[in-house]
């Protein structure tokens, strides 16, 4: 029989113990962490300064850059601390919490992606109702229902692994995961089985069926319209596809990482594949958004270049 023994934190194996190329890992995630976060909140604050920008289409990557520094901030401060620290452990509520802020995050950024993709098929496929079907609280709503789902969802998560019996504490891993934990579990986890499939269903593969549908749609038009209409969609388009090719890779290293169990990795490869989602997705976002879109990029421009002004002046 099997002794259960609950325990008060959790032990994060994924750190080698380093003790100079920690300083070296903590200044380079530190670096990453002031990126985004500069990046992100730029953006989010041109979008809502500038009423030229409350529109559709730029309320809705706002929401992805919030959602970037919603994520991002639920893993860096505990992992910097991590690097510094001597014992790698996290307290259990704490643990959990990261968990259901990461799993949201992930959740609502493919929601979002889902809800953009509607967006680009509405402004393609129906331009001259675009301004009647995608109203002010239309999108409102959408983005509200993004991120409600997604919590919501991820609540069950979590309370269904916060009652499980473990038989122990060790997370193979740099951040709290969910599939770690239930697999530290002595007790029964059908229940946690079957939500996570259902979960993995409705969270990742009905929204994927939604863009490809989308997608398909938006093809369609672009074959039988002309020229102009093929030089709209593929400019209005690209940011989403590369953002959402971006996160689907990044999903897939995460699955890779930790479902397959690539214990034969060196442990730097492994680390990469756990971190591309945790990383590049809050990095390239605000970049590809930025550059892409004409109206943020030029702003963001007279911005930066009245501050360099303003500095030669004085």
């Amino acid at each position: 029989m099997i002794n259960v023994t609950q325990f008060s934190h959790f032990r994060l194996g994924g750190f080698s113990e380093t003790s100079f190329l920690k300083y070296i890992y903590f200044l380079v995630a530190m670096l990453i962490y002031m990126l985004i976060l500069c990046a992100n909140l730029l953006l989010i604050a041109v979008i809502c300064r500038n009423r030229s920008l409350h529109e559709p289409m730029y309320m809705f990557p706002c929401s992805l850059f919030v959602n970037e520094l919603f994520g991002s901030t639920a893993f860096f401060p505990l992992l910097l601390d991590q690097i510094l620290s001597d014992t790698h452990t996290v307290s259990v509520p704490l643990c959990f919490l990261q968990i259901f802020c990461l799993y949201s995050y992930v959740n609502v950024e493919f929601f979002n992606l889902t809800v953009i993709s509607y967006d680009r098929y509405v402004a393609i496929c129906y331009p001259l109702q675009y301004n009647s079907l995608m109203t002010f609280k239309r999108v409102s709503l959408l983005i509200a229902a993004a991120w409600l789902t997604a919590c919501f969802c991820v609540v069950c998560t979590v309370s269904l692994s916060s009652t499980l019996q473990l038989c122990g504490n060790l997370i193979n891993n740099i951040y709290c995961n969910n599939y770690y934990i239930v697999k530290l579990a002595c007790s029964d986890t059908r229940v946690n089985n079957i939500y996570g499939l259902v979960l993995t269903t409705f969270s990742v593969f009905v929204p994927l069926a939604l863009i490809f549908y989308t997608y398909m749609r938006i093809l369609r038009v672009c074959f039988s319209g002309s020229k102009q209409t093929r030089q709209k969609a593929v400019s209005t388009c690209t940011p989403h596809l590369v953002s959402l090719f971006n996160f689907s890779f990044g999903i897939c290293f995460e699955v890779i990482q930790s479902r397959f169990g690539m214990s034969r990795l060196p442990p730097l490869v492994s680390v990469f594949l756990s971190l591309y989602l945790l990383i590049f997705q809050p990095l390239l976002n605000p970049i590809i958004y930025g550059l892409k879109m004409t109206k943020i990029f030029d702003i963001c421009k007279r911005l930066f270049c009245s501050k360099l002004l303003l500095i030669h002046l004085r």
